[in-house]
């Protein structure tokens, strides 16, 4: 990816989606916007394990590109959190949508895994997790945030599975 000035305060340089601070903004405003008009939102952690090499140099790139087409909506929105994680925020999107999304997801990365197998002998594992809620006045933002961040953690201690999503309580 050829780095651009225009993008600059936004995006992540690697990989291409939104950096952090402006997922946060965007979240925030969506999160008061959904109160209002009291609408379900989801936010997700993607937690791919890539460790880029010499030989793999844009090996993350290319498997978020993968993530961000089975996005299909331009009303949400991929971040890059830190190293390891990625936030998706999904608007405006019920149990049913969310669910869509998460299976267009998982095939993409199925499909990203099927095409990097052929050239090397490993694959990209990955943990999912979600949570759906209605935001309320009441309601604090950070909870969302702090109950996908334990159910991500929790995936990745189990073994077997590496899709989850809850509804926030």
């Amino acid at each position: 990816m050829i780095y651009s000035f225009r993008n600059s305060g936004f995006r992540d340089p690697e990989t291409g989606v939104y950096n952090q601070t402006y997922f946060m903004e965007v979240f925030n405003r969506e999160w008061h916007r959904h109160i209002r008009d009291h609408q379900s939102l989801a936010l997700l952690y993607l937690c791919p394990h890539i460790h880029e090499t010499v030989k793999q140099p844009h090996l993350l790139e290319f498997f978020m590109k993968q993530v961000q087409e089975a996005i299909l909506r331009t009303t949400d929105l991929v971040a890059r959190l830190n190293n390891n994680s990625f936030a998706l925020g999904l608007f405006n999107i019920d149990e049913t949508g969310t669910q869509v999304v998460l299976q267009r997801i998982e095939d993409k990365i199925k499909q990203f895994n099927l095409e990097y197998g052929k050239q090397h002998t490993s694959h990209v594992d990955y943990e999912l997790a979600g949570c759906i809620c209605t935001p309320e006045q009441d309601l604090n933002i950070e909870i969302i945030f702090k109950d996908v961040e334990s159910l991500s953690h929790e995936l990745g201690r189990e073994k077997n599975k590496n899709i989850e999503l809850r509804h926030l309580q």
